[in-house]
């Protein structure tokens, strides 16, 4: 199988590695000097430094070559590059069925990437791949689950079985809102999760945000219209435990740097890549509104984000909201 990857961020590459392990993967990005770096160099050394490409890894600038011959394409651009990317594919013309594997609300419209695949290509055969996974530890070998989710069944079964790998085992689902939403949600519960351990307020803390924060995203993706058993799987539980605990996250370092006391400008610079949970978080905060949902740990994280309140005040009013139910 013939497998174009567009976009060679840390992500993109770990998936290209990954797959032509068994496939000839022609890894596509837009700037024609970085591919042809990546090309000479054999390896991704300003996102995924260390890690050599594999014999069957190609590298491509120009998008309908890249596309014209891909039985599968994978969409490894950020959230706010896939509509983007959604058109270059519109405008060469392509017609492969393809994966998204960017996660978030789109800034500006609040809608989750399918809806953006919608506005721009109508109805085609196509999912998400998303789920607990590191690129660092993707592109190591080290065993990592991901989960497909499509409308079509048979579709996200077909590229379960063609992409499994020996230490990449992949599962199928039909919930495609429910696994968006694990997705975007998450990080900013990351965030959230930075800040508690960059205060330095305990594991009970730390436990009490986890647990909370998986309520918050069922009751947000529920409004949506996603399954409540989703968002105890990979796309939900398992992205929350990775993103929220793991030190490769961006989102939690967000958080940790957040709790310095260190402007948001000032981090963004730093971290040098995109941490998902940051444009999110205001999109997730006012699509709930409008749901009328309540989403207490992402109104906090707003405060941060945008220097409203400092982090130990907002714990505090956090901490000091009415009493309602667990279940409420």
């Amino acid at each position: 199988m013939q497998i174009t990857v567009l976009g060679a961020g840390a992500w993109g590459t770990a998936l290209a590695i990954a797959f032509a392990d068994a496939h000839p993967v022609i890894l596509w990005a837009r700037d024609a000097e970085q591919v042809r770096r990546l090309q000479t160099e054999r390896e991704n050394a300003r996102y995924l430094p260390g890690h050599r490409f594999p014999p069957a890894l190609t590298t491509m600038a120009d998008v309908a070559a890249a596309t014209r011959d891909a039985d599968l394409v994978l969409i490894a651009a950020p959230l706010a590059g896939l509509r983007t990317t959604l058109e270059h594919l519109r405008d060469c013309g392509s017609e492969a069925p393809f994966l998204w594997v960017c996660k978030g609300l789109e800034r500006g419209t609040g809608l989750l990437p399918h809806q953006v695949v919608r506005e721009v290509l109508g109805r085609r055969l196509c999912g998400a791949l998303t789920g607990p996974s590191f690129a660092e530890e993707l592109a190591r070998g080290l065993p990592t689950a991901v989960t497909i989710a499509s409308t079509d069944a048979d579709f996200a079964l077909f590229c379960a079985g063609h992409l499994r790998r020996p230490r990449l085992r992949i599962y199928a689902g039909d919930d495609v809102i429910g696994a968006e939403v694990g997705g975007a949600v998450k990080n900013v519960m990351a965030i959230a999760t930075g800040v508690c351990d960059g205060l330095g307020l305990g594991m009970n803390a730390r436990a009490a945000l986890l647990t909370r924060g998986l309520h918050e995203i069922t009751r947000f993706g529920r409004a949506l219209g996603g399954r409540p058993e989703t968002f105890m799987g990979l796309s939900g539980m398992g992205d929350l435990i990775l993103t929220c605990t793991g030190d490769l996250s961006r989102n939690r370092r967000v958080g940790l740097m957040l709790a310095t006391g260190k402007p948001l400008d000032q981090i963004t610079e730093q971290l040098g890549q995109v941490a998902e949970g940051v444009p999110a978080a205001r999109e997730v905060q006012q699509r709930a509104a409008a749901l009328g949902v309540r989403m207490p740990i992402t109104d906090w994280v707003c405060t941060l984000l945008d220097g409203s309140v400092s982090p130990i005040e907002g714990v505090a009013a956090l901490m000091e909201r009415d009493i309602v139910f667990e279940d409420a």
